[in-house]
């Protein structure tokens, strides 16, 4: 189970650091309609739009990344966290809920508990 719980870690590190890149790819996107326009209205509308969008997404990113870190070292918190996000995973089909299914199968099993002492 050792080697499930670093895969597991691992994913939710590149997932977390993906959701970070699509942020700021969001955000430039957003920013840069509205610079095209070349109208101000436009332009303060769509930065403020793309700082909520692009600060949403790295707020629900960083949780992720935080439980991978903590799961590689084996942390007692991590173990909560990561079975919560997989939780929250679970509707985002098709990856979040394939992530989702295979944390809980990994961290609610009973030999996977014990390595969390």
């Amino acid at each position: 189970m050792k080697d499930h719980i670093k895969i597991i870690g691992w994913l939710y590190i590149a997932m977390g650091v993906l959701g970070i890149l699509g942020a700021f790819v969001a955000f430039a996107i957003i920013v840069g309609g509205g610079l095209i326009s070349g109208d101000q209205t436009a332009i303060r509308i769509t930065t403020i739009v793309a700082l909520v969008i692009g600060g949403f997404v790295i707020l629900v990113s960083i949780p992720g990344i935080l439980a991978g870190i903590g799961l590689l070292s084996f942390k007692p918190w991590s173990r909560i966290l990561a079975i919560i996000l997989a939780l929250l995973n679970l509707p985002g089909f098709p990856v979040g809920t394939v992530l989702g299914i295979y944390s809980l199968w990994v961290l609610l099993d009973s030999e996977s508990s014990q390595l969390f002492v």
